[in-house]
């Protein structure tokens, strides 16, 4: 195949700041994508409805003229967060999910929780009335080594918190491990799972091996190559329990290059040419409509989209931006190390 057309792809994780980053980035998405989940770990967090409305506000602000993009909001989980203030915000049509920091575990989620039993209440809230729990599966204790850190999340609190909770619909966020794709694998529909564009291309040597390289550098960090090959594997599978996220979170250069550097990779901006390189390459591009388009609408319960986006292979090599200028500073694109010849039609 040379040329694929399929509903307009939408992402079920994303990073969009605010502020002057905001205004860089929104358009990146917009270009492709009809919809986002938005992560709400701003300074200070997005907790309530009413700060999920204003953010709102300020992405749609940040469009281009005449972009139909759709930000889906979503709540940052506190141990202070009121069950009923999630609940309205659920009934409004404005909030589409709770997200689920563990403390420390990533940028800006020191606001997350320590002490499960103190959302229990809110948990309960939401599997009364369907929200999804949308969970960054990584514990932050000292003990377990950083490439273990999903594993031992899905046996000491995802699966007892959904024992715990029965019927709370839960998307584990950017799955990096074989374990994480058994687990969801294993699962009934209230379970889902993402997958990023860059844990499908890098594996820990990309970071490591001739040097340290700060823009490889993500959390979930990149594991072995059996991990990235099970991840492959489930995204091209077509399996309805996993579907697109590319967790793209924009850091500007100066804070990526730094004695402690931010864990992030910026792929708004090729995420799709570079997912059907992924694709074709495993002989699966027809599996590409599934991963990007229809499975997670399936989990949220929402429409497929009705526009489409058309990729074609060409004969020249794809291009895009090496950084995208931000009045915050330069922030750099994923770069997958490989040429790509799929271009974007529309």
């Amino acid at each position: 195949m040379t040329q694929i057309t399929i509903p307009r792809p939408d992402d079920w994780h994303l990073h969009l700041r605010d502020g002057e980053m905001l205004k860089a980035v929104a358009p990146q998405t917009a270009q492709h994508f009809a919809r986002a989940i938005i992560m709400p770990n701003l300074v200070p967090p997005v907790v309530t409805g009413a700060q999920a409305s204003a953010y709102r506000d300020r992405i749609l602000a940040a469009l281009p003229e005449g972009s139909t993009f759709e930000p889906l909001m979503v709540l940052y989980l506190t141990e202070d967060t009121d069950p009923k203030d999630v609940a309205a915000a659920h009934a409004s049509g404005l909030v589409k999910a709770v997200k689920l920091y563990p403390a420390g575990a990533t940028t800006n989620s020191n606001s997350g929780v320590r002490n499960f039993d103190n959302v229990r209440p809110v948990l309960e809230k939401m599997a009364e009335i369907g929200l999804p729990l949308c969970v960054h599966g990584e514990v932050t204790t000292h003990e377990v080594d950083i490439f273990d850190r999903e594993a031992t999340f899905i046996d000491t609190v995802l699966d007892p918190l959904r024992k715990a909770t029965p019927g709370l619909r839960v998307v584990m966020e950017h799955i990096t491990t074989k374990e994480g794709v058994d687990y969801v694998s294993a699962q009934g529909s209230d379970m889902g799972g993402t997958i990023t564009t860059h844990h499908l291309i890098i594996n820990r040597n990309h970071i490591l091996v001739g040097g340290i390289k700060p823009h490889y550098y993500c959390l979930p960090v990149a594991k072995r190559e059996i991990h990235r090959r099970a991840l492959v594997e489930a995204a091209t599978s077509g399996n309805p329990h996993f579907f697109l996220g590319t967790d793209s979170a924009p850091h500007t250069d100066d804070a990526k290059e730094s004695p402690c550097g931010c864990a992030g990779c910026f792929t708004a901006t090729n995420t799709m040419q570079l997912l059907a390189h992924v694709f074709d390459a495993e002989g699966k591009l027809n599996a590409l409509t599934k991963f990007a388009s229809e499975n997670g609408p399936k989990f949220y319960g929402l429409p497929v989209n009705t526009n489409s986006l058309t990729l074609t292979k060409k004969s020249e090599t794809a291009t895009w931006p090496s950084k995208i200028a931000s009045a915050a500073g330069p922030v750099t694109v994923f770069d997958p190390g490989f040429p790509v010849y799929w271009h974007i039609e529309n």
